[in-house]
């Protein structure tokens, strides 16, 4: 029997989250060389979802394939309910890259007007524009430098504008590849901070590091090694699944026993073309063996017979 608290009113439970993102077997080939390998993940909605790994293991191609921007993409990807590259998600989908994508020779406040006139051309939409630009340099904590040229800036601050570009649209889904990269450790916390309320107003974002310590200030982990997810969970359940005391000893836990899984599945390649060889060996000189023992019976069969003498007859036989 369910039990109610006396006076609580039946309320329908929450809906599940909706998915921002949804890949089903998304593989992307580069010349010979697979990059990612039948990837099946999620990304809810109002969440920031981390994607984790080394260097060179596909997260860049993931976000490209997520973007609609990465060609040779098989599988199923769809992205705020559409396929991804659907010209429909353009507006809704913020993509900061990991060089600053800003015109150097124009101040912070000049590139947020150009593109904010690219996302809402018009005379209608002036006030609208305006007021975006101010929320996006007010988000990236850069009031104090708008008025400055972006190549006077330092690195860390141009990746701020790439960051508030990607924030005019309010967009839905906002994918950033290793944002924090060259930041120092306050300007990190605050970009986190602004990441969370980013979340809080409903928009998913997927965020790509390899500083494992980020890992902590995400909802949910995509674990990457090789173009291959390893896990999919939350913080706390990768680290009770594994038992360590923080993501990264769970991370390479997990790395550590993906290898064991490729050494034994090397082992066992081996022993069966060990096996294969050694029964083709054996097939070989059975083979050969019947082919000695024909050629020995053919050879029998061809040798002339022995010469028998005849017996002497009585004209013949000797006085």
């Amino acid at each position: 029997m369910m039990n109610y608290e006396p006076g609580t009113p039946d309320t329908p439970p929450p809906p599940p989250p909706t998915s921002a993102i949804a890949a089903r077997g998304l593989t992307v080939v580069r010349g010979t060389r697979t990059v990612l390998r039948t990837l099946d993940f999620t990304v809810p909605s109002g969440s920031i979802t981390g994607l984790l790994g080394p260097s060179g293991c596909g997260k860049t191609t993931l976000m490209r394939a997520v973007v609609g921007t990465q060609a040779k993409v098989t599988g199923v990807l769809d992205v705020l309910g559409h396929p991804a590259g659907d010209p429909a998600l353009r507006p809704r989908i913020g993509y900061v890259t990991q060089a600053p994508s800003v015109y150097t020779d124009l101040t912070v406040r000049q590139n947020l007007d150009y593109f904010a006139a690219v996302l809402h051309p018009g005379r209608a939409h002036r006030a609208a524009r305006r007021e975006a630009v101010a929320r996006a340099i007010d988000d990236v904590d850069l009031t104090t430098r708008a008025d400055a040229l972006a190549g006077a800036l330092s690195g860390g601050q141009r990746s701020r504008v790439s960051l508030a570009v990607a924030l005019l649209g309010t967009p839905d889904l906002l994918v950033l590849d290793e944002p924090t990269v060259g930041l120092d450790p306050v300007l990190r916390r605050d970009l986190w901070d602004l990441f969370h309320r980013l979340a809080a107003r409903g928009t998913a974002l997927l965020v790509s590091s390899h500083v494992m310590d980020e890992a902590e200030r995400c909802h949910r982990l995509l674990l990457m090694r090789d173009g291959r997810i390893l896990a999919e969970d939350t913080p706390d359940a990768l680290r009770h699944r594994t038992g360590t005391a923080t993501v990264e000893e769970a991370f390479l836990h997990l790395v550590d026993a993906d290898r064991a899984d490729e050494h034994r599945a090397d082992e066992h390649r081996a022993d069966a073309d060990r096996a294969g060889d050694h029964a083709t060996d054996e097939h070989r000189t059975s083979e050969h063996r019947t082919s000695e023992h024909r050629t020995s019976e053919h050879q029998t069969d061809e040798r002339p017979a022995a010469t028998t003498a005849a017996p002497f007859t009585t004209e013949e036989a000797p006085r």
